[in-house]
């Protein structure tokens, strides 16, 4: 009896052993979908173009996308732009280079040193919030109305969020590891390049994402304050005669030029953090 009953049920238990169960441990991973990213900008331009064509919008305010695309092919003809992005190109290169080597290394001395984490910790919070283009016309006193006081006003931009970013990501690696390598009697500076520097490297690269964001708006207003070359020259100018069109091109230019420093943040994430 007991045998007849088990044989009734072992097709069963069969099929309930080969039934696969959904997979329901995937990780919070959200995806970039790069055709609902195109369409949605597509959106924006063709309501942008209606409304300017049916007068819904004053072109003198807000050009139509056609008209700024004519400035902007217009300016790159003639070798307008490239004269301003390249003028443009270099503060930010070498402003963004200077302050972030300059961060890194002073943050990573607030996460290895109690004396430097006593001194340092104040300071950058007490100037961290002070504008950095406030700091302009303190700067063209010391260094003159030419490239090193844009360059410095560029550099103390990311200098801070740099700073912030490399002690916090020191302080979230895990103590073990610097106690492992402690025990094996590793030198410091192998400790911070081998063990503390990688592991701050996702604090540090979402510091670039803000540091280059800040030394962009920097670059614009210190460039509009005292250039003849750049992207903020070249708005500010447009602005006082009211050539709209140009004005738009330029602010498209430091968007696409925006997108472009995240696209190769991101590059650099995912070639430097696959341990991830």
């Amino acid at each position: 009896m007991s045998e007849a009953r088990l044989d009734k049920h072992a097709p069963e238990a069969a099929e309930q052993a080969e039934r696969q169960l959904p997979f329901r441990g995937g990780g919070f991973e959200p995806e970039t979908r790069t055709v609902i990213s195109v369409i949605s900008i597509l959106s924006v331009i063709a309501a942008w173009q209606l409304a300017t064509t049916y007068g819904l919008i004053n072109p003198i305010f807000l050009p139509a996308p056609s008209h700024v695309a004519s400035a902007l092919h217009s300016m790159l003809v003639s070798g307008e732009l490239w004269m301003h992005m390249s003028a443009s190109l270099s503060r930010i290169g070498y402003g963004w280079s200077i302050g972030t080597a300059a961060g890194i290394a002073f943050g990573m001395l607030i996460g290895l040193f109690s004396v430097f984490r006593s001194l340092g910790i104040p300071l950058v919070a007490a100037i961290y919030p002070v504008p950095k283009i406030a700091l302009l016309p303190l700067l063209i006193l010391w260094l003159g109305i030419g490239e090193g006081s844009k360059v410095a006003t560029i550099a103390a931009s990311v200098f801070f969020p740099t700073v912030i970013a490399t002690f916090s990501g020191v302080d979230s690696v895990p103590r073990n590891l610097i106690r492992m390598a402690q025990s094996f009697n590793v030198p410091l500076g192998r400790i911070a390049w081998n063990v503390l520097l990688p592991g701050a490297l996702p604090s540090l690269l979402a510091g670039f994402r803000i540091s280059v964001a800040a030394s962009l708006l920097v670059l614009v207003a210190a460039e509009m304050i005292g250039a003849e070359y750049g992207i903020g020259a070249l708005l500010i100018a447009a602005g006082n005669l009211m050539q709209t069109d140009r004005l738009m091109a330029g602010v498209v230019v430091l968007s696409a030029l925006g997108l472009t420093l995240g696209a190769v943040i991101s590059y650099l994430e995912r070639k430097l953090l696959v341990w991830r």
